[in-house]
């Protein structure tokens, strides 16, 4: 994300927290911003792994 966008969206993220907000809810609502956009990297990139393959390596069941 490029810096102006990343500004721009600092704001949309500030206007949508109640005036009541937090600073720990501002910080959760960046960290989940950056985690959806590290998932969504990731994932265009070809790192991820089927869910399928996720549960044989913890000996999960379907």
């Amino acid at each position: 994300m490029q810096i102006e966008s990343i500004k721009q969206e600092a704001g949309r993220i500030l206007n949508r927290l109640p005036d009541n907000a937090t600073w720990d809810d501002l910080m959760e609502q960046i960290y989940v911003r950056q985690t959806i956009e590290a998932g969504i990297s990731d994932s265009d990139a070809g790192r991820t792994v089927d869910i399928k393959e996720v549960r044989r390596r913890f000996g999960l069941t379907e």
